[in-house]
């Protein structure tokens, strides 16, 4: 998949286009539905097709003190949006100016002149101009000005749950991981690389790896089944977890960390800049504090004991 990092760097012949236009934090199954739509066609079109996002998110330059945390950084993004078949990805640099573009000249300078779009796919809640002026029923008003189609799409819903990033976040952030995996269509997951820890996990019970600060979306602080990946490529060792999300107030000071406890663990090389891939799968309790780091030792057993007995379901039912 090519990225385009601004509208200029898209070559002048580029298109014709089958274009799917949004924030794609998460790139949950409802964006992946739309972008295998917007495929479909672009293949019966001999068009390409692309995504238009935005970086940084939208809120963070209007409104910032209601920012969301993100569920996914944009190379993350960019990663997951790749798998989809995409040709190519254009992330449009968001500011004040930009947000300032009304609503046909967007129609007419990005989509149509700057992209060669034949036909959008969005959401039926799609907004877009200035101050959100103009909604599907513009769009598809415009496109008929400019030359392109208007393909609108009804949100999804899995399990009775409407699938939007907003409410992904709010399902990650009560520590809800089961609802929150069957809407991204994946487990929910971070990237960072390793922290010098506090060596409290080496002195418990199993290799312990603490990440880096990380100041994305993080689920509610707790104790969760994890499998951390350990550097990147397909051949990376990937290893059963227990993880601690949270204070560890057990200890004194309170300073919030993502502590892993590898369950299965070997020794691979670790280095500060070895690229982590931490997916939470089941919470198992909440974060709280013990009387004694013994009594917390037994309770990182209990813990330990479930999240084996979990994995050990697992490969029972896949095989």
């Amino acid at each position: 998949m090519q990225v385009f990092r601004a509208l200029d760097q898209v070559p002048a012949n580029y298109g014709p286009t089958v274009i799917a236009i949004g924030n794609f934090d998460g790139v949950h199954c409802g964006h992946r539905w739309i972008i295998e739509h917007a495929r479909n066609h672009a293949r019966a079109l001999g068009a390409k097709c692309i995504a238009v996002t935005f970086d940084p998110h939208p809120v963070r330059v209007l409104r910032p003190e209601a920012a969301p945390r993100l569920i996914t950084t944009m190379p993350e993004r960019l990663r997951l949006l790749a798998e989809t078949g995409l040709d190519a990805t254009v992330v449009l640099p968001f500011t004040i100016e930009f947000s300032h573009m009304p609503a046909e000249a967007f129609a007419r300078d990005v989509l149509h002149q700057g992209l060669n779009a034949v036909e959008v796919h969005e959401g039926d809640t799609f907004r877009f101009g200035y101050q959100a002026q103009a909604g599907i029923t513009e769009l598809i008003e415009l496109g008929r000005k400019y030359g392109f189609a208007v393909m609108a799409h009804h949100t999804r819903t899995v399990r009775g749950l409407p699938v939007s990033s907003s409410q992904i976040r709010q399902r990650i952030a009560a520590g809800d991981l089961t609802a929150a995996r069957a809407l991204l269509g994946r487990p929910f997951s971070i990237l960072s690389t390793p922290a010098r820890g506090r060596g409290i996990g080496s002195e418990q019970t199993v290799p312990t790896i603490n990440l880096a600060s990380y100041f994305e979306l993080i689920p509610a602080n707790g104790v969760y089944i994890t499998r951390m990946k350990i550097g990147d490529g397909p051949g990376a060792p990937i290893f059963d977890a227990v993880t601690n999300a949270g204070n560890r107030p057990t200890f004194g000071a309170e300073s919030f960390a993502v502590e892993s406890h590898l369950l299965d663990f070997r020794p691979v090389p670790l280095l500060e800049n070895t690229p982590l891939e931490l997916a939470f799968l089941k919470r198992i309790r909440e974060e709280k504090r013990f009387s004694s780091p013994g009594a917390l030792k037994a309770q990182i057993l209990k813990d330990v004991a479930y999240a084996m007995r979990y994995f050990h379901l697992m490969r029972l039912i896949s095989a």
